[in-house]
């Protein structure tokens, strides 16, 4: 079984700009920290995938109507649920109706082949860090109140990913499997 899901890649110097931020964050923090090569926007996680069904799933995300290259605002920081009780520290995409659209599409390819629709409203952003334990976050807490709103730059996206997720000995390692223009 394969782990996958499909995403958006930011650009190096966006990502260059993000990972400047995580590298001062780091040493405030105890947190399972995202390595920049994993900076990603997310559009429909799949899960388990079984290998022998690989070719039809590229061919339904390849059939997938997209509607053009989609404007990316790369902005702000933030946890996921919420600060008191957080799993996941973010930055913020802004990829308005048109990244919504992909997410929705996507997760409708995805389910006609047997893959759960998304229930959740699909809410974008890079995961810089998850976070098993809440403790231990004050001195984080009040370095990113100093600038609770970077900017880390914007894009034209002009294509999207379907990635392999593998688990390796500092987190997970992404490998694009195939791109599909947008």
């Amino acid at each position: 079984m394969l782990r996958l899901f499909t995403g958006i890649a930011a650009p190096q110097e966006i990502n260059a700009r993000i990972d400047e931020l995580v590298r001062r964050l780091k040493p405030l923090a105890r947190i399972r920290w995202s390595p920049a090569s994993n900076f990603h926007i997310t559009t429909k996680f799949i899960g388990a995938w079984p290998s022998e069904r690989l070719d039809e799933l590229k061919s339904a995300l390849g059939a997938v109507q997209t509607g053009g290259p989609i404007r990316i605002a790369i902005r702000g920081l933030g946890f996921y649920p919420n600060a008191r009780s957080p799993h996941i520290f973010w930055t913020g995409v802004e990829g308005g109706a048109a990244l919504g659209a992909l997410a929705a599409r996507t997760s409708e390819a995805c389910a006609a082949l047997g893959v759960e629709l998304e229930k959740k409203t699909y809410s974008p952003h890079l995961t810089l860090a998850r976070i098993d334990a809440a403790g231990g976050l004050e001195s984080l807490h009040a370095a990113i109140g100093k600038d609770p709103a970077p900017e880390f730059g914007d894009f034209e996206a002009r294509q999207f990913h379907l990635y392999l997720s593998q688990p390796g000995n500092h987190g997970s390692v992404y490998t694009s499997l195939q791109e599909f223009k947008l």
